[in-house]
């Protein structure tokens, strides 16, 4: 095949392309005006309150070439909506030796030429150098693009080529420094002389956020131009948008003693309360018998009037919430571990039937992530938000226990293994159980998600979604970026550790350990002069007395390097603390003043701990008086006292 039918054959795969993407926009275009987000292309400026924003992309009418931008999702003072489309060049930062800046912008733009939009000069304070304390900066490209897809494209090529710079530049400046003392002939391929990329990892739709200072849960006066759309911050305007919010629940059939399976399981009731109104709808292929309108008002603030509707089959159910929820457009679904259960379980099922989510709600579930996302709408898991900020133990995360603690309310609970029996014989009951999901959920959020989650997306520039899931590390990360890029400060990249790591002679094929969590057994304030209850187990002390011999002798042996045959009071020594062990073990119960040791481990992440496999080598526990006063003395033949252990 000769170059010229290679490139009309490359011609006509890239109109297919351009052709199926434009259909892709014009259908997700299609459905966000059908859910109430029209796009603000012309007309007076209008006021809007901030819900979320996704990257998307344009299209140039006249020339049809493709651009990136941000969408940006607006809820009026009437709780009317809107869509606006912002024009924004995704850009990442070239580092090269010095004074070649300008010999480098020249190669890059003739080496890139169809996919570089612009390249600048721009002085950045680096924190890498030595002396920037003392004002001194260092000049970067920032390379920009017209889609994100150009960007990825060729910091990937460029990636390949710093690795390959950043090995042989100081071997080589040390050898020419050592045999001549000068450097040789500078490099023709001025390639050579990149040095470094910079925040080319930044996320499009946060580069945008913090570049531009907007941000979710403000107020913005928005116009519009045959260009560009422009944004002004109304910062005397603090109250939140009435925001439509739908909160539900699911109640699904399952197999005895197993999960429900959305494979073949089925949706018996769905309860949602939209803006405080509450709704059931009733599979009757499941439930007993029709359900009259139900009331459920655990306390006088938590009202819950619900409307039943009766449907005659799952399909029908699913239709029948699809049209409600495309009638009332909420802006922000809830649920309560949805990610895991509700949205995949619905989206099954819906599948089943020929349904699409995607194109009846706009929302997809990312299985890898573990996630459901929609462009135009939040879904605020309370879940996510129980996990990272409720500061609830462990074992005191479920929607029962969340509604205890947070609502100050005991709800309906019903043995799960007993649901689908209940629902043909005691419909009304479960229907009632349903609902009290529903309301607890709503209020969960309403009365504490919402104005926390909301007041966190005005200082970090992310939306709503990602405010909620992401952990406190990131979000600290990104109120650093906002500050590094206000004080013109270029932010360094991520630590990576070294591709291969030994363990002794094995390889470690990954130091990655996800899910350590600390977990607060008691909480309180103890003082060592108020006596406290200890609750002993006497087969923990009698495990200790059984190794007593095998645990002093690793202390002498192994952690003092001392011979065992040196040590004159070992006899003493042992009886002495099989003493207190034994009487630890008696007498299990005790009220004793205890000593408080404390360990700050604030900065000390579990998955930093099990990846270098540290030891900590004392325990937070309130030791018992009785230990007080014992002291472990080795006495040395040569006199020397070894140490001391409490």
């Amino acid at each position: 095949m000769n170059a010229a039918e290679n490139s009309r054959r490359w011609d006509r795969r890239d109109s297919r392309f351009s052709k199926k993407q434009k259909l892709i926009l014009n259908s997700e275009e299609q459905l966000e005006s059908k859910l109430g987000f029209d796009a603000f292309t012309e007309g007076d400026k209008r006021l809007g309150w901030l819900l979320t924003l996704a990257s998307s992309s344009w299209e140039d009418q006249e020339t049809r070439k493709v651009y990136s931008c941000v969408d940006l999702y607006f809820v009026c003072q009437d709780g009317s909506t809107f869509k606006a489309k912002y024009k924004f060049r995704p850009y990442f930062y070239v580092a090269t030796k010095d004074k070649m800046e300008m010999d480098v912008d020249s190669y890059l733009r003739r080496r890139y030429e169809s996919q570089i939009a612009d390249i600048e000069v721009l002085e950045k304070e680096d924190l890498d150098l030595k002396n920037h304390l003392s004002g001194l900066h260092r000049s970067y490209l920032k390379i920009s693009f017209d889609t994100v897809q150009q960007l990825m494209d060729v910091k990937r090529d460029l990636t390949h080529i710093v690795e390959r710079n950043q090995t042989k530049f100081d071997t080589i400046e040390a050898y020419e420094s050592i045999l001549t003392g000068k450097s040789k002939q500078r490099s023709q391929d001025f390639i050579d002389y990149i040095t470094d990329l910079r925040e080319y990892d930044v996320p499009y739709h946060v580069r945008f956020a913090i570049d531009t200072d907007v941000r979710c849960g403000q107020w913005y006066d928005v116009s519009v131009s045959s260009s560009d759309v422009m944004l002004e911050k109304r910062t005397d305007l603090l109250q939140r948008a009435e925001v439509h919010v739908c909160a539900f629940d699911i109640e699904t059939t399952k197999l005895p003693l197993k999960f429900p399976d959305a494979e073949y399981d089925s949706i018996m009731m769905i309860s949602y309360m939209v803006d405080g109104q509450g709704y059931l709808i009733i599979n009757r292929e499941c439930v007993g018998e029709d359900i009259e309108d139900i009331e459920y008002t655990p306390k006088p603030e938590y009202e819950g009037h619900f409307k039943v509707s009766n449907v005659k089959n799952e399909e029908g159910l699913l239709r029948h919430w699809f049209a409600h929820m495309q009638v009332a457009k909420p802006g922000i679904y809830v649920t309560y571990n949805g990610d895991f259960f509700d949205w995949p379980f619905v989206e099954t099922r819906a599948t089943h039937y020929g349904l699409s989510l995607k194109d009846e709600l706009g929302f997809s579930c990312d299985k890898n992530q573990g996630e459901c996302r929609a462009k135009f709408a939040c879904h605020l898991d309370c879940f996510a938000w129980v996990k990272r900020d409720s500061y609830l133990p462990q074992g005191s995360q479920g929607l029962k226990a969340v509604t205890k603690a947070k609502l100050g309310y005991d709800p309906l609970e019903v043995n799960p293994e007993d649901m689908v029996r209940f629902a043909k014989e005691k419909p009304q009951m479960m229907a009632s159980y349903s609902v009290s999901d529903a309301v607890s959920t709503y209020y969960l959020y309403m009365t504490y998600v919402h104005p926390f989650i909301f007041s966190l997306a005005t200082i970090i520039p992310m939306p709503p979604d990602e405010v909620l899931r992401k952990g406190s590390g990131t979000l600290c990360e990104m109120l650093l970026m906002v500050q590094a890029y206000k004080a013109n400060v270029i932010c360094p990249n991520k630590h990576q550790s070294d591709p291969e790591k030994f363990y002794g002679s094995q390889l470690l094929d990954s130091e990655t350990y996800i899910g350590g969590h600390v977990e607060c057994l008691e909480s309180g304030v103890f003082r060592s002069d108020i006596p406290t209850s200890f609750k002993l187990d006497p087969s923990a002390y009698e495990l200790l007395i059984s190794n007593l011999d095998r645990d002093l002798q690793y202390s002498i042996v192994v952690e003092g390097k001392m011979d065992l045959e040196s040590v004159t009071n070992y006899d003493e020594v042992k009886n002495a603390i099989m003493e207190k062990l034994m009487s630890l073990r008696d007498d299990p119960l005790r009220e004793e003043c205890p000593l408080i040791y404390h360990l700050d481990v604030a900065a000390m992440y579990p998955n930093i701990i099990l990846t270098n496999r540290l030891q900590i080598e004392c325990v937070l526990f309130p030791v018992l008086n009785s230990l007080k006063e014992l002291k472990i003395q080795f006495s040395v033949l040569d006199g020397r006292n070894h140490g001391q252990k409490s």
